[in-house]
């Protein structure tokens, strides 16, 4: 486990933002992660993305990691933000707009505007 551990630090300090899912970002194989890979997709972010499904180290070290039992995960530039209930929260509130552009993280803000718009 501390193999994991040591990966996950590694993947999480070298990539701006980091999607932990089950799936890929091009093909999802959970709802929730595709939830937040579709919207991350949709905004244009620029993300790693790791699935989960294909190392079960990984899969159980990430909870341990992050003290959070589900999957996904988003990091965004080492910090844990959330899974997809809070992303999704954040998306909708305009609150991962002002996380992305506070730690320099490029977006299209006209697509997150459209994200609130549609579910206004």
């Amino acid at each position: 486990m501390a193999d994991a551990k040591d990966q996950i630090r590694e993947t999480v300090s070298q990539n701006n933002v980091v999607l932990f899912m089950k799936g890929t970002k091009s093909m999802p194989q959970c709802g929730f992660s595709s939830r937040v890979a579709s919207v991350l997709n949709f905004m244009g972010v620029d993300y790693k993305d790791v699935n989960v499904l294909a190392d079960e180290g990984i899969r159980q070290g990430i909870k341990e990691f992050s003290d959070w039992p589900t999957i996904p995960q988003l990091y965004v530039k080492g910090e844990f933000v959330g899974g997809c209930d809070i992303v999704t929260e954040m998306t909708l509130s305009g609150e991962l707009d002002q996380l992305f552009s506070s730690k320099g993280i490029t977006f299209d803000q006209a697509a997150a505007e459209k994200i609130r718009e549609a579910n206004a």
